[in-house]
């Protein structure tokens, strides 16, 4: 059923909602609508829709969403687009992407008995798992794998994990659905995706007494899901040993059970490997679809800067799109190396890209993984920003005049410590074939890819207090239909932007500004000591009226 055009106004509301995802046992989906595009009303909010609500029987117990009408278009929408229109975005846009059958990539917690097993979430404010078979949010194949390992508890009396006594064989499950798969027509690659499931094992390590129970139930799982059985469902099994009891889920020991050990999914036009460690998004066509949208807002044969980088996803995408001339990404998780190094190894000989990534804190020393990039890309946690990154963007017009001068005090005395030298040595290098001038110019964009709206707006306030940057282009997308959340992505150009009063320039020098002025940012911006002493050295001469020069 079409969804009506409403009265025209900047917001753009870009809706795929179709019946096809609303999966119910006993009748087939119908075929997939075409895609809208939707302006709401600027009288009235969106009406109420049957054709996008949620329609899941576990809503009023499950943790999981917090609302279950209008999918396509969450309150936070609005929030969104009067918060951009404050500063100058007054065409700020929504992908509503898919909205049933969206999550990908699931952690669920086990609990219950053998024979009544509950995998699911937390009920809210509790440790208390709510039984979600038929989650409406999972993809179809999730709900399957689920239900064969419900099965095969009951069968191998698999315990599930007492949490106040530390016993039981299985404490969380972990599903993943990559839909890679080159054989089918795209078309029906997402309908008929594969799930690798990670076993959250209570035991540390494959040697203890109750291995022989992990093995028993993955060759269930195998046996019934795997290439050989009537429906093929079961991409790999793996096990990860957890005994800590805190809140943690996994531990730091993984083993690959059986099936295929590389886990591919192929987004924003190159394909991506992802190993059961490492972070990867739940909602893969949402991402595909931001990835898209970034790509146009970076230059040909840039140089790019991706911090908070995980497997590299985001930059990797670029060399490829972009031809970038240089994409450095930096990543605090060391898990991520693997994955990253898969993916450099299955992208083309055509490309022309230096390429390194780097297992650092962003935190620490951030202006040095800004210089020589024309653009920089920051796809934080949801708590946002480092403060000290932050501070270093706030100030990166007068960073920029001294980051010659910088590196060549630096450079006199090397005493930072071996492991702050290490970080900034790349751990994965791909040389370019070709010959690029390097350059030590700071971005003139800056790209933020937000999942915490709230985080955002503060980091978003604090960038632009400085003048330093204005706001260029902002993007929603429905990354959790069901939720009061969306993904931002946010354009950022050097400068105050239009419509902003200029900085007044003073004439006398001593007025000049410098970093004695605030030095607990600067503390936070450099965190190495040597660091600090060349600002020292800075303010000194700044407030002698000579040039750092």
């Amino acid at each position: 059923m079409a969804l009506p055009v409403l009265q025209l106004t900047p917001l753009i509301i870009r809706c795929r909602a179709s019946l096809d995802a609303v999966r119910t046992k006993p009748s087939p989906p119908p075929p997939q609508q075409p895609q809208l595009l939707m302006t709401r009303s600027t009288t009235a909010g969106p009406a109420p829709s049957l054709s996008c609500s949620l329609q899941c029987p576990h809503f009023d117990s499950c943790s999981g969403c917090t609302h279950d009408l209008n999918l396509h278009h969450p309150l936070i929408v609005d929030e969104a687009s009067d918060f951009f229109k404050r500063f100058g975005v007054e065409d700020f846009s929504f992908d509503t992407c898919r909205l049933w059958g969206w999550r990908c990539r699931a952690k669920l917690a086990v609990r219950g008995s053998s024979i009544s097993p509950l995998i699911g979430l937390y009920q809210e404010g509790t440790h208390d798992v709510v039984d979600i078979p038929e989650c409406k949010a999972h993809h179809p194949s999730i709900n399957s794998a689920v239900e064969l390992v419900r099965q095969g508890m009951a069968e191998l009396s698999i315990q599930p994990y007492n949490e106040d006594e530390g016993t039981g064989d299985l404490r969380y499950i972990q599903m993943a659905v990559t839909t890679h798969n080159t054989s089918l027509p795209s078309n029906k690659r997402y309908k008929n995706g594969k799930v690798q499931i990670a076993l959250v094992w209570n035991s540390r390590n494959e040697n203890s007494h109750s291995s022989v129970k992990l093995y028993d139930l993955s060759n269930f799982l195998w046996k019934k899901g795997g290439p050989r059985a009537a429906t093929h469902l079961i991409h790999s099994v793996w096990a990860n040993f957890q005994t800590s009891a805190n809140n943690v889920i996994f531990g730091n020991r993984w083993r690959h059970l059986l099936g295929e050990r590389d886990f591919w999914e192929h987004i924003g036009g190159i394909d991506i490997s992802l190993d059961p460690s490492s972070f990867g998004q739940a909602n893969i066509r949402a991402f595909d679809s931001l990835l898209r949208k970034l790509q146009k807002y970076v230059p040909y044969r840039a140089s790019v800067a991706d911090l908070y980088a995980g497997a590299g996803a985001i930059g990797l995408s670029l060399a490829v799109a972009r031809r970038c001339r240089s994409v450095k990404c930096i990543e605090i998780n060391k898990e991520s190396k693997l994955s990253f190094e898969k993916t450099v190894a299955r992208l083309a000989s055509s490309v022309d890209c230096c390429i390194s990534w780097h297992h650092a804190d962003t935190s620490t020393e951030p202006l040095s993984w800004l210089v020589g990039a024309e653009v920089v890309i920051v796809d934080p946690p949801r708590k946002g920003l480092d403060q000290s990154l932050i501070y270093a963007l706030q100030n990166i017009s007068s960073l920029e005049l001294k980051t010659k001068s910088l590196k060549s005090l630096i450079s006199k005395e090397e005493k930072r410590p071996w492991v702050t030298r290490r970080a900034r040595e790349a751990a994965v290098t791909v040389e370019s074939t070709s010959t690029w001038e390097e350059t030590e110019t700071l971005p003139e964009t800056l790209i933020y890819i937000s999942c915490g709206w709230q985080s955002f707006k503060e980091d978003c306030k604090s960038l632009l207090s400085s003048k330093a940057w204005h706001l260029h282009k902002a993007h929603g997308f429905n990354f959790f239909p069901g939720t009061q959340s969306i993904e931002v992505l946010a354009v950022f150009k050097r400068g105050p932007g239009l419509g902003q009063k200029k900085r007044k320039k003073s004439i006398k020098k001593k007025n000049k500004p410098s970093f004695r002025t605030q030095p607990l940012d600067a503390a936070l911006f450099c965190q190495d000591s040597n660091y600090l002493q060349v600002i020292d050295i800075w303010a000194k001469l700044a407030c002698d009226g000579a040039s750092p020069a």
